[in-house]
């Protein structure tokens, strides 16, 4: 097998998880869209910021509950407005007032930069996270879609 066949086999073997991901992560933000969000569950859109590199791009995320103090977090973002990317994060914390704040981690796999580790707030209108990795450390800031 010639070597760019074989890179480029190896390449869709290594983006096919992210792209089934995605594509369940549309079809779940479409159908968010059509319910009025319960305090901070549901639909939230934005930007995340490296502060090592600079970059800057798009961010989707999926807030949904599992327990009173524990939300899963389904990412959907964006890197150099070409390639995109999912992954799912759990947030545990604590409800005070109207804010939610939290903790939690994922682990990207070792090709995206391995665990990553956040930590934030949400109330009803904004969500503001910092995340940190081995190579990587920036910020999310996020509201609700129009």
């Amino acid at each position: 097998m010639k070597n760019g066949l074989k890179l480029a086999l190896m390449t869709i073997a290594l983006l096919l998880p992210f792209v089934t991901g995605c594509s369940s992560f549309h079809r779940d933000w479409r159908k968010a869209a059509k319910t009025e969000p319960v305090e901070i569950e549901g639909r939230w859109e934005g930007t995340w910021t490296s502060d090592a590199s600079g970059h800057t791009d798009k961010v989707r995320c999926l807030l949904t509950p599992i327990s009173e103090n524990t939300y899963e977090a389904r990412f959907h973002a964006k890197y150099r407005k070409i390639l995109s990317f999912g992954y799912t994060a759990t947030f545990t914390g604590q409800h005070t007032n109207d804010v939610f704040y939290f903790s939690g981690d994922a682990d990207l796999g070792r090709l995206a930069g391995g665990i990553y580790t956040y930590e934030g707030r949400v109330s009803p209108r904004n969500f503001f996270s910092t995340y940190n990795s081995k190579y990587d450390h920036g910020t999310f800031e996020m509201g609700r879609p129009d």
